[in-house]
């Protein structure tokens, strides 16, 4: 999986970024939201020993806009297109590929507010999820306006739910008043019929919004690439602003989220930069993505399982194993009974097994058994080495 997204990266010229696993808390107040569910009940938050509060990250895109703005990328020019592979923490409730220390592969571009790069961004997560073998998923698409606009639709919100909030769920009662926009999130299903029938952002944004979010459905459109506008896909973050997208899977089951993200154009001042850097992201939860594919896609089969029979030619075995493994053929040496070695290249999935004794040691040609035709060769040892080598298969 890492392996396609790192190719996938390298084709759009992004380069990898690491950050702390420990970050400042106040960090994450101020880059996510204090009031949205990561910060308020699910962080990892301890005191370090000189009092400072401390939390493991529960995300990257705020650590990365950290980074970013403590070295001054925000003075150079030209969009920074950043990557991330690691491991997040949430004391979440557990779900089907949802756990409290979970991975992440996330990308962040940063300079530029074109909708060009919202559509770029979009395009390579779909690059990205059909190399890892992704089939069948749907790409959700939406706007949630800006500072110009959004206040006002929050207002709206807020005051058609103060009718409706007794009938929904307790969180989404105190999302009511304190950040309604997340009551469009809920995925408790007896809230959907009241959720469904409160007003659209996407009917209330100001003129730039709306032609920004036009113009990324334009590029999509001519891209060719699929998607569905979904007035309630508002994602879980303060910072989210214009675009929002996330992509959903059935092999997950109700909680069928594999990525999400969008823009942030306000979140690297929020931080402290004294540059405008805005940006867009997205994040793919590796764990629950693996889980979508893993059934479609079996893994590699093992290239050669090779069989020493006696003492000495464990060492010969071991000196072949090293010169095939140096070729880029993965190899398995495995000492005992024939029988039972034969039985366990099948259960390993390997392609070839490789018989080596005394008389294969005295003539320099060894046995060569194809473990899926049964059909067995004896070959030369550089023989065997073209035989496996990666480009001939």
């Amino acid at each position: 999986m890492e392996d396609a997204a790192r190719a996938v990266f390298r084709a759009y010229n992004y380069h990898e970024i690491r950050t702390p696993i420990l970050e400042e808390t106040q960090l994450f107040a101020r880059g996510v939201g204090a009031e949205t569910d990561i910060v308020t009940k699910e962080m990892y938050t301890f005191e370090d020993r000189d009092g400072s509060s401390l939390t493991l990250r529960p995300e990257n895109t705020a650590s990365v806009i950290r980074a970013y703005i403590e070295h001054r990328l925000d003075q150079q020019p030209g969009v920074k297109k950043l990557y991330y592979m690691g491991p997040m923490f949430r004391r979440e409730r557990p779900q089907k590929g949802r756990y409290r220390q979970f991975y992440q592969i996330g990308a962040e571009a940063i300079g530029s507010e074109s909708p060009l790069v919202d559509a770029e961004v979009i395009e390579m997560v779909v690059e990205l999820l059909e190399r890892a073998g992704l089939e069948g998923f749907q790409l959700l698409l939406n706007s949630v306006g800006d500072p110009n606009c959004r206040p006002a639709y929050v207002d709206l919100l807020r005051r058609e739910l103060r009718g409706v909030a007794a009938g929904l769920c307790e969180d989404c009662r105190r999302r009511a008043e304190t950040n309604p926009l997340r009551v469009l999130d809920c995925k408790v299903e007896a809230d959907q019929p009241i959720i469904e029938k409160l007003p659209a952002i996407v009917d209330h944004l100001c003129e730039p919004c709306a032609a920004h979010f036009a113009t990324v459905r334009r590029f999509l459109d001519h891209r060719g690439i699929p998607y569905e506008v979904c007035p309630r896909l508002v994602r879980g973050l303060d910072y989210y602003m214009r675009t929002t997208f996330e992509v959903v899977h059935g092999a997950l089951g109700a909680q069928n989220s594999v990525l999400g993200g969008g823009r942030y154009d306000g979140l690297a001042e929020s931080l402290g930069s004294k540059v405008h850097s805005p940006g867009i992201g997205f994040s793919i939860g590796e764990d629950r993505l693996v889980m979508s594919v893993e059934g479609q896609h079996p893994p590699a089969a093992l290239d050669l399982l090779i069989a020493p029979l006696g003492e000495a030619a464990v060492l010969c075995a071991a000196a072949l194993a090293r010169h095939y493994r140096r070729a880029g053929v993965s190899v398995e040496v495995s000492e005992g009974k024939l029988k039972r070695v034969m039985e366990l290249a099948n259960k390993l999935g390997a392609r070839y097994a490789l018989i080596v004794g005394e008389d294969e040691m005295a003539a320099g040609r060894y046995a060569l058994k194809n473990m899926s035709t049964g059909e067995q060769e004896t070959l030369t040892g550089d023989e065997i080495a073209a035989r496996l080598a990666p480009s001939s298969n």
